[in-house]
């Protein structure tokens, strides 16, 4: 088969190892863009000619049935990134082309970055690590072990659900926010199904998996940011756009909760921006899903697919058109 890969040269090498394109070459002749800039629709074109599966990553664009025209063969995309919405298009599905992305790899990195701040923050490392600088040497006494605590999750797609996973190796209640997931499927997970407002009042750590979707924009507003327990840890590495900041800030202001914040609305926020300077706010720079090493998941991810397809077997990150309204 052959095996046409569409990202710039750059993206390709932070995504792709020289072992990762030789288990490729297993399956067939693989054609690489050896180009500096995002492919324009020709070049798309171009490199996809003849292909039986196109590989996509960041700065790919529709495959729109002009591009497609030039691949009557095609049978399976498989997109080197999250979501696929800047890559689908309805003539994908009208010719049956199976599509499938890496969001499972980048939901391990952004479940293990919301674990480490869940355990940092609940040991209020943040503070005294600035403390001890400066010549301190009390803990105080808002250090807590993750023993016998609430953690809310909301949201158990990949990355909530690998976060799920994660903690159930502590001695935590899980509970769940998920109005997708049954009370049985949340239970065979490890969590209780709860309400997001029983979730809000009974949490201490509240960590937030959510896309970004009309349904979930300022989902975080004013009234449940209220309804959270004193103490309590809000892990956002989903989305800015599902919590109100203004409604964060004033509730943070107060000296209530703790956020770790990985993402905000927009990004970077302004220099003079509250979250930078308020003392019970961790920030940092959208690090959650892959970075660096932690590429080579998203093209194992991609290998892994191509080689179940190759033996009929299912597509661990496999998108039907039917589910395109809920991603991101």
């Amino acid at each position: 088969m052959k095996i046409a890969v569409l990202q710039r040269k750059d993206v390709r090498e932070k995504v792709f190892g020289a072992h990762h394109l030789a288990l490729l070459r297993e399956w067939g002749d693989v054609a690489l863009n050896e180009g500096s800039a995002n492919p324009t629709e020709e070049e798309a074109r171009s490199l996809i000619a003849g292909a039986d599966v196109a590989i996509t990553s960041w700065g790919c664009g529709p495959l729109t049935e002009r591009v497609l025209d030039a691949a009557p063969n095609l049978k399976l995309v498989l997109h080197a990134a999250g979501t696929v919405k800047p890559i689908v298009t309805d003539a994908l599905w009208s010719r049956g082309v199976r599509v499938s992305n890496a969001t499972e790899a980048l939901g391990k990195g952004v479940a293990e970055t919301a674990l480490g701040f869940t355990i940092v923050s609940l040991k209020d490392m943040w503070r005294l690590g600035r403390e001890t600088r400066e010549g301190g040497w009390d803990p105080g006494t808002r250090v807590r072990e993750v023993y016998g605590l609430t953690v809310g999750v909301v949201g158990a797609g990949r990355a909530g659900s690998h976060y799920i996973k994660l903690m159930r190796n502590f001695d935590v209640r899980i509970v769940l926010y998920d109005p997708f997931v049954s009370a049985e499927r949340a239970e065979a997970m490890g969590a209780e199904k709860a309400e997001l407002e029983t979730l809000l009042r009974e949490s201490d750590v509240v960590s937030i998996h959510l896309p970004s979707l009309p349904e979930t924009y300022h989902m975080f507003d004013a009234a449940r940011l209220a309804m959270m327990k004193d103490d309590c840890v809000l892990i956002n590495t989903a989305r800015g756009s599902v919590i109100d900041e203004d409604a964060l800030i004033a509730e943070l202001s107060k000296g209530r909760l703790y956020a770790c914040l990985d993402v905000t609305e927009p990004e970077p926020p302004a220099e003079d921006h509250p979250f930078r300077r308020l003392p019970n706010v961790t920030l940092t720079p959208h690090i959650a899903g892959a970075v660096n090493n932690g590429m080579g998941r998203i093209a194992q991810a991609v290998v892994d697919d191509l080689k179940a397809y190759t033996e009929g077997r299912p597509l661990s990150g496999e998108v039907r058109a039917e589910q395109m309204h809920l991603l991101a």
